[in-house]
């Protein structure tokens, strides 16, 4: 065998090898919480983290990782633009996803990301993470779209609101963590089960509204104040404003969006 084999053999074994390696994604942010937050879930979600919260730290590690996670502002008058224009000049294939609270000083190119702080979540990096992943490794992206739209809205409606998207029939298809809190369960137990089998004593003529929203495609306010919940009262009386409104569901058939707040918390007596 060649000497010029084996070191093709060798280079392909290499290269194999790398796309089996966990991917390492360098953290930039002055704050130390985000840091030892954004690490933790990236660890759980199967990433090596490299964490700094200087620019001179940053550039140290621009030489081992894979992906960099920068944040725009780091006080004091210092941008993680400076490590993004760095790691452009000695690494141009490595991704940059840039996290900021403004659009207006944007860094970025077609190999780029910009997330929004306030309104891009966990999820919305680790997509832009395995979206990155997935072409350095030369496969197919994947993105679980449904719960990805549904998400946008409850993003849209705040997070002190309640959100669920049901069927015509009831049957739960999406909720959003202030729901799966309220009701003390993981969202992850809602997709699939009745909302009229889970509650059956859920006021009846909630099915009717149910129907009525998908079949008619208008939206229900509820004006009795009295509300689409049945929790335990706690030694409260919740007093909620109800709105559901008609979606068009992943299987194409309408379903309805139910949304609350609470208005107002009274004693029980």
């Amino acid at each position: 065998m060649s000497n010029e084999t084996e070191n093709s053999r060798g280079h392909e074994s290499d290269s194999a090898q790398a796309l089996a390696d966990p991917i390492r994604v360098l953290l930039l942010d002055d704050h130390l919480e985000n840091l030892v937050l954004r690490s933790t879930i990236l660890r759980k979600h199967g990433y090596l983290t490299e964490t700094a919260s200087t620019i001179h730290e940053a550039i140290q590690l621009l030489g081992e990782i894979d992906i960099a996670v920068l944040d725009y502002h780091l006080g004091a008058g210092q941008f993680g633009t400076e490590v993004a224009n760095a790691l452009r000049r000695q690494r141009p294939e490595v991704p940059i996803i840039i996290l900021s609270a403004t659009l207006e000083r944007r860094f970025g190119g077609v190999e780029d990301m910009h997330l929004l702080k306030g309104y891009s979540s966990i999820d919305d990096l680790l997509t832009a993470l395995r979206s990155f992943e997935a072409k350095l490794r030369g496969k197919p992206v994947v993105v679980d779209a449904r719960d990805f739209f549904y998400s946008r809205i409850s993003m849209a409606m705040g997070e002190d609101v309640f959100l669920e998207v049901l069927d015509r029939d009831g049957t739960w298809q999406y909720v959003n963590e202030t729901c799966a809190k309220l009701f003390e369960r993981s969202r992850d137990w809602f997709p699939g089960r009745n909302i009229f089998v889970e509650m059956p004593d859920l006021a009846p003529d909630w099915r009717d509204i149910l129907h009525t929203v998908a079949l008619t495609r208008e939206t229900y306010i509820d004006r009795t104040y009295r509300g689409l919940l049945n929790l335990p009262s706690k030694g409260e009386e919740w007093v909620w404003n109800v709105v559901a409104f008609p979606i068009t569901l992943h299987n194409r058939e309408t379903g309805v969006v139910v949304t609350a707040r609470a208005l107002e918390r009274k004693p029980t007596i």
